[in-house]
């Protein structure tokens, strides 16, 4: 409990909040896990030691993964709140040192007009982040982003796989009308794979309106 209420020097602002108890070889540690999304970095501090409190290797990790700009922004915070209130919120949404600090100068002042959507309010992400305040939650375009990633990344997977297979491939096709009066037709493939069948759709086309003609012809 006394460690605990000895981590208010800034640079824990970079990590959770509460690090995990573990033992290495034997020995009593503490496992500070990075505070950047993504990272699976761990910190462990060795109890049982007299510089059991310095912060060198903490900072060392904090430089390689928010940069020493930032680093020593927060090294004039008075502790590692101030950090998390004033400093963190900026740097994780845009990744940028100015959005740390207050405006300055006498300049006009503009504002966005656009309107928000239901998840980017703030009382949705207070209610999401309600009793888990370490939650992570992406913005609509990072989603949007990430789900264009994963289709590439599959569709690549998918063709890669189709001309490496040594063996047959059977394709097919179907046609049907959506609810909404459209016609579509889907385009499959049948093979198999380790031994058992696999069938996957490749492709979904709308088809385009037919208008008809008429033609009319007269026996010369």
């Amino acid at each position: 409990e006394k460690k605990g209420k000895d981590r208010h020097a800034p640079i824990y602002a970079f990590f959770e909040r509460v690090p995990r108890s573990i033992e290495v070889d034997g020995r009593p540690a503490h496992e500070f896990k990075c505070g950047v999304h993504g990272c699976k970095g761990t910190i462990h501090r060795y109890l049982d030691t007299k510089d059991a409190g310095l912060t060198g290797n903490l900072r060392r990790h904090a430089k390689s993964c928010w940069g020493i700009d930032v680093v020593s922004a927060a090294d004039g915070a008075k502790n590692a709140d101030e950090v998390r209130t004033n400093i963190r919120p900026g740097l994780l949404r845009d990744r940028s040192i100015t959005t740390a600090f207050k405006r300055k100068g006498k300049g006009k002042v503009t504002y966005s007009h656009r309107q928000h959507t239901h998840q980017e309010t703030k009382g949705f992400k207070s209610l999401m982040k309600t009793g888990r305040p370490d939650y992570y939650l992406p913005s609509r375009l990072t989603v949007s982003r990430d789900v264009h990633l994963v289709f590439a990344r599959t569709r690549n997977h998918i063709a890669k796989m189709l001309r490496e297979h040594n063996g047959k491939v059977n394709s097919t096709t179907d046609a049907w009308t959506s609810p909404n009066h459209r016609a579509l037709i889907v385009f499959s493939v049948h093979l198999e794979h380790k031994g058992k069948s696999l069938t996957m759709p490749l492709d979904v086309v709308e088809v385009a309106k037919v208008r008809p003609r008429t033609i009319e012809c007269s026996n010369a």
